[in-house]
């Protein structure tokens, strides 16, 4: 889960809040492997929405449900895609694979979507964009 407001700093934060953070400050990045890992990033607006949706469910009681994008993508395309974000060209360095570190995640939003009629209203890129904008409005108010 990703989104405005994430400390970068906060050992809970993901690897978006560290890369935007590093790429504002004008830092280069450390990826671990080949980048072609691929996680399913959410932005929390969903999440949230999720959560409302939960309160309100009458068959939500007793599910466990995953909620995310439904849509993968790989550590390459998240530099890259924020390279462009932040108008920068961003300097990779990778370093080894993390051990323990899963190749692919994917959240499977299926029982999600029937059992809450959970939908993504924030895409990926809308939500990197948004996080994006704070970063840069935050770095420009506390330089």
């Amino acid at each position: 889960m990703f989104g405005p407001r994430q400390d970068p700093n906060s050992p809970y934060s993901g690897v978006i809040a560290r890369f935007v953070r590093q790429l504002v400050r004008g830092e280069g990045l450390t990826v671990f492997g080949d980048g072609e890992q691929s996680r399913d990033f959410v932005a929390v607006q969903n999440v949230v929405e999720a959560n409302l949706l939960a309160c309100r469910a009458a068959d939500a009681p007793g599910h466990t449900l995953n909620i995310g994008s439904g849509r993968a993508m790989t550590i390459n395309n998240l530099v890259r895609l924020l390279g462009e974000l932040t108008g920068t060209e961003p300097e990779v360095t990778h370093a080894s694979p993390r051990p323990g570190d899963i190749r692919h995640s994917l959240a499977d939003i299926t029982l999600a979507r029937r059992v809450l009629r959970y939908r993504v209203r924030v895409s990926t890129e809308e939500g990197l964009r948004r996080t994006v904008r704070w970063h840069l409005r935050s770095a420009s108010e506390h330089p």
